[in-house]
Order: C-alpha cells, then structure tokens, then sequence
C-alpha cells in the first residue's frame, strides 16, 4: 500500500502477427505505446507496469485499449502487489532472485 492505495500491477501478454510488413509495423508501434506508457519488458510479449491504485491502473488499461493492432490477440490482467510479489521465476532448472520491482520508484 501506498498513502492507502492497494497497488496494482496491469500485465499485457500479446500475440500479434509479423507475417507481413504491415503487420510488424502495427506489432513495433502496439510495443512502443506500452513502453511511452510506463511498460516494461517481464518476458517476450508480457509487459508490466507497476500503478499506485486500482484507479490508476484503468487509466492504463484504457490507453492499452485505444493502442490495440488490428490483428492478434492482446490479453490485459491486473494483480496486487502482493500477488505479483509470490511469482516464480525459473531459469533453466535453477530459481534466482529476481531484481525487486520498487527499483523504479525509487526516483519518486
């Protein structure tokens, strides 16, 4: 929580098609409104941003939304903080300790 807000985290996981050149144009762009917005690369098309509130967090679904290819399939969940906090992340077969997300908002 911060100043009583539940924080959120919005993930966006993607398939577009790059099968032409039209459509790799629509895939650059959809990934460049995520990132002008805040995004971060988790994985190969997931990307995730860290919101204060529930509030905050439908203010970026929204631009998501008015960002959408025309083509693919675009999936948007939210989480708290604490969920998104008990993630496992596996590489390989060995478990590492993955980089805290509060870096980011240590500049605030």
């Amino acid at each position: 929580m911060i100043n009583g807000y539940r924080c959120m985290w919005v993930l966006v996981m993607f398939d577009l098609p790059t099968d032409t050149k039209q459509a790799r144009k629509d895939y650059a762009k959809f990934r460049k409104h995520l990132l002008e917005d805040g995004f971060t690369m988790t994985q190969y098309s997931v990307y995730s941003r860290f919101t204060a509130s529930r509030e905050d967090a439908e203010k970026h679904i929204h631009r998501v939304k008015k960002s959408l290819p025309p083509d693919g399939e675009v999936r948007i969940f939210c989480c708290t903080d604490k969920q998104f906090e008990k993630m496992y992340v596996f590489f390989g077969k060995i478990r590492k300790k993955e980089a805290s997300p509060w870096q980011q908002l240590r500049f605030f």
